[in-house]
């Protein structure tokens, strides 16, 4: 099946439990969009779905406004059926990534595709770090070009989001107990959705992108830090307080290297971009003032030092990795981030000590690596709106496990 859209005649796998109720509502919604105008009767046979499931789902689009009866035919019954389409220009989302240094904001469609994109300069550590963000993210908002409703704003980022009260804990923003959801939710009027960045890129890819098919797999990402989002029985695994998934805070070695957490010897504080440069200037190849970019130039040049220094961290990841793969068994492992802008020199590495570090019996696992677009981080955190908005208000104890400050009407 094409990420792009559904085409006639193709099957949609959904899973048995946790995101089925979202996956199913994200492939009608899409067919609609793809071959609209459609019977529901059509649909349930396209995505081998049971008739009743494709009635609620459609009957809570209708009510909604996302979705509107275009005509009627004659069905085998000679029963007039409804034929469906999408509402043009519905409504809309926002969705931000922010980074320690940066935010990335899109606005997106209600099928998930970019609309308009932004990015802008942010320092996560100044005093009125959340004052900046809300006026920034305000901007955006309203310069935005397109005149449909937003059904509100998701933002993903690092750490762990409590679920209950919505703060934000997050050594690599130097964020402690931040009350991001409620300052945002008073400045913007809207709803506001929160959670960890790679938990949202992994839902996302769950609803709309390489997961589609897939129960069980893992998004890795590589940048700044290390981080992990976990789709296990069809679902994101969160733990008992949010936190599940901070891989890069797991300890691989008795090196003396310091992590940002305050622990030594974390896979973060050996394989994540910050310890590549500081290696690079122990070997003399950077100086203070270069970082990343330089060693990868390096590395595109030849310098054999430099390569090294990706190679050595490919495998110490690859090892982390496969211990992760013993644990969970999952059929793939996504690696994204803004660090696969080096894989060609830490793939090798990376794949020597994870299939050497596997469990034979428990099959092949197949390793998937995403080119970088940091955008692609903002439209997991729109899809945090768009997997609310396609639930509520209808299902209100079985709510997004997503921070959720407001109810979409």
């Amino acid at each position: 099946m094409e990420q792009s859209g559904i085409a006639p005649g193709s099957t949609y796998r959904v899973a048995s439990v946790g995101l089925t109720r979202d996956v199913n509502r994200a492939a009608i919604f899409r067919m609609i969009g793809a071959a609209g105008p459609i019977a529901r009767a059509t649909i349930a046979r396209r995505l081998q779905l049971s008739p009743a499931t494709v009635t609620s789902v459609t009957r809570q689009f209708l009510d909604q406004g996302l979705v509107r009866v275009a005509d009627r035919s004659q069905s085998a019954r000679g029963r007039p059926a409804l034929l469906l389409e999408l509402v043009g220009g519905a409504a809309g989302a926002f969705g931000a990534k922010v980074a320690a240094d940066h935010v990335v904001g899109v606005r997106v469609d209600l099928e998930a595709e970019i609309v308009e994109r932004y990015e802008a300069p942010f320092d996560a550590t100044a005093p009125d770090a959340l004052d900046r963000l809300s006026a920034l993210l305000s901007g955006w908002i309203s310069a935005s070009e397109s005149k449909t409703p937003l059904l509100g704003v998701g933002l993903g980022v690092s750490g762990v989001v409590d679920a209950v009260g919505g703060t934000v804990d997050s050594p690599l923003l130097g964020w402690s107990h931040v009350g991001l959801v409620a300052h945002l939710q008073e400045k913007f009027g809207l709803p506001v959705y929160v959670d960890n960045d790679v938990n949202t890129l992994a839902v996302s890819e769950r609803l709309y992108g390489r997961g589609r098919d897939s129960e069980n797999f893992v998004t890795v990402t590589l940048g700044r830090g290390i981080g992990l989002g976990i789709i296990a029985g069809g679902d994101i695994y969160r733990g008992a307080g949010g936190g599940a998934g901070e891989f890069g805070h797991m300890v691989v070695s008795d090196s003396a290297a310091l992590c940002t957490c305050g622990k030594r010897g974390c896979l973060e504080a050996i394989a994540a971009d910050p310890a590549l440069v500081l290696e690079a200037r122990k070997a003399r190849l950077l100086r203070r003032d270069e970082g990343i970019e330089r060693l990868r130039e390096l590395a595109d040049r030849g310098n054999a030092k430099a390569q090294k220094i990706f190679s050595d961290a490919g495998g110490v990841l690859g090892r982390a990795v496969a211990n992760l793969a013993v644990i969970l068994n999952p059929d793939l492992v996504l690696i994204s981030g803004e660090g696969t802008q080096a894989w060609a020199h830490m793939a090798e590495g990376f794949e020597s000590t994870f299939r050497a570090g596997l469990f034979a019996p428990l099959g092949a696992v197949r390793v998937e690596v995403d080119p970088w677009d940091d955008a692609k981080w903002a439209v997991g955190a729109a899809t945090l709106v768009l997997r609310a908005s396609f639930a509520a208000p209808f299902d209100h104890a079985a709510r997004p496990l997503e921070v959720a400050m407001g109810v979409v009407a």
